[in-house]
């Protein structure tokens, strides 16, 4: 699957210089969308090239690779080894479960084969009445009779192999462990004052020399290793100092309490000040302790489906340049003063950080337009938000605490300001060019979580994912085995919560 998203990735480039475009965006929700398109037309072709394999398949060759043997087929002699492979098929019944037992003749007919689980339903497909899952352990060559058989049957309206993968091929691939994050680096943009006239650092050599220098940490770094530190410039740290100090005196009545609270520890662990500009090393180590999340480094803005992934690992991927000094008020793309000082504050709260995990989560293995509106909700609360907090709507979002004139401009009575509901909100249209028009204002973080959990459910998908914080790793949930080892790790932690509350009451008494 992984192969199948390099190919993916390499038709998007040639669909976009084949069709005028360019191989760079300024957001989120452009990438999402860009890909959308892109990936419908990949979609297509594709679709043609394996309808036309399939039509040179052979009856035999095509049950045989729908039942996906271990170890595949080979000849006709690997077929009729003796070695037992378990197969699970669904079969959609015509008629009533009277004629089950017909089915079952079918398998009872070959001596190499047993079946090991049958359960039933009743079916939603129109003409058809029951559905019978049914797992069996046969040979290969007896597998491939037996379903040759099924799919002859009058009593059938349908047979389908469930294989052993957990993710269904039609799912866009996903990292699955925090090291597959290495495979995430899809930018956008690359070295962008290179490639934009409009880029305030276009026509500065030296700048543009110094972002492709701090660029290479990023292309370089791989999961479990020390972030490089970078060594800033005076002009670096000015441009930092000028838009740190105007947002500091902002925060205490413009922006969260959440971020106000962690923003204070960062200055006193982290070293942020106007004068200097912290390390994402020790920034990532802070955040660990607080929230969970970590930093990496990236050079530049990912694509959506990427950059989304990264949260459901409670990783942010982050910048290390700094916005060019003519402009220190305004980026056209992320750079490490929006990100520690808007994301980060936020990302170390732990309620915000599982609000962002969560819209990771949902991420994982979504269709093209679910990423879109992931996206677009991403961008009007994490990026953009407003929040109701003891009755007066602060900032939340990190475009809003990173930017000194946008913070009072969304909490002015300039821009119309909505209610947030996900649905609608995931659907508005948007623009970077200047100040948003619309902002989206939460009733109250509790309120905006379930709001955004609720909209997560409803996203199409054949699985649910948790993340394993001991393993780094994201559990495909799809199956009655995985679901009693998540179960199992509940009943564990509701032990722990009932002796914790006998403890504390037998400490009351006494």
């Amino acid at each position: 699957m992984a192969e199948a998203a390099k190919k993916r990735l390499a038709f998007q480039k040639s669909y976009s210089q084949e069709h005028g475009g360019s191989w760079k965006h300024r957001s989120l929700i452009e990438d999402a969308k860009f890909e959308r398109l892109t990936n419908a037309e990949y979609e297509k072709v594709e679709k043609e090239k394996e309808r036309e394999r399939r039509a040179s398949l052979s009856e035999d060759e095509e049950i045989i690779e729908e039942l996906q043997f271990r170890n595949g087929v080979e000849d006709d002699e690997d077929l009729k080894t003796r070695e037992l492979q378990k197969c699970t098929l669904l079969l959609t019944l015509r008629d009533g479960l009277g004629s089950l037992s017909r089915i079952l003749r079918i398998f009872e007919q070959h001596a190499r084969c047993s079946i090991l689980h049958i359960e039933s339903r009743q079916s939603k497909k129109t003409g058809a009445l029951y559905e019978v899952l049914m797992l069996f352990e046969a040979t290969k060559e007896a597998a491939l009779i037996i379903v040759k058989a099924l799919k002859q049957s009058s009593a059938l309206h349908d047979v389908i192999s469930l294989n052993e993968s957990t993710i269904p091929n039609s799912v866009p691939w996903f990292p699955t462990h925090i090291s597959d994050l290495d495979k995430c680096h899809h930018l956008l943009t690359k070295f962008e004052p290179d490639l934009d006239s409009n880029h305030p650092g276009f026509s500065d050599p030296i700048y543009r020399a110094r972002r492709t220098k701090v660029a290479e940490i990023a292309f370089k770094y791989r999961w479990g290793q020390t972030i490089p530190e970078v060594e800033y410039t005076e002009e670096d740290i000015r441009t930092w100092g000028v838009v740190y100090r105007k947002l500091k005196e902002l925060f205490p009545t413009h922006a969260s309490k959440r971020h106000v609270k962690v923003f204070t520890l960062l200055e006193k662990e982290c070293g942020y000040s106007e004068n200097n500009i912290p390390q994402l090393e020790t920034v990532s180590n802070f955040m660990k302790k607080k929230s969970g999340f970590q930093l990496r480094p990236v050079a530049g803005l990912l694509s959506a489906r990427d950059f989304l992934a990264s949260l459901a690992f409670r990783v942010f991927q982050c910048t290390q340049y700094v916005r060019h000094g003519s402009e220190p008020d305004h980026s056209p793309e992320p750079d490490c003063v929006h990100e520690l000082l808007g994301h980060v504050p936020m990302l170390a709260d732990a309620e915000f950080a599982q609000f962002s995990q969560d819209i990771g989560l949902a991420s994982l293995g979504a269709a093209d337009d679910d990423i879109e509106k992931l996206a677009t909700l991403y961008w009007f609360t994490v990026e953009f938000g407003l929040c109701n907090e003891d009755g007066q709507v602060l900032a939340i979002g990190a475009g809003l605490l990173s930017s000194f004139g946008e913070l009072m401009h969304a909490l002015s009575d300039v821009p119309e300001h909505r209610p947030f509901v996900a649905e609608t909100t995931a659907v508005q249209s948007y623009q970077d060019q200047d100040y948003q028009p619309i902002y989206f204002v939460a009733e109250s973080f509790e309120d905006m979580k379930e709001r955004m959990r609720k909209f997560a459910a409803n996203i199409p998908r054949p699985f649910e994912v948790r993340f394993d914080p001991y393993t780094q790793r994201i559990d495909v949930l799809n199956n009655t085995r995985d679901l009693q080892t998540v179960t199992k790790t509940m009943r564990e932690d509701v032990t722990k919560i009932h002796l914790a509350l006998n403890k504390m009451t037998c400490g009351t008494v006494r």
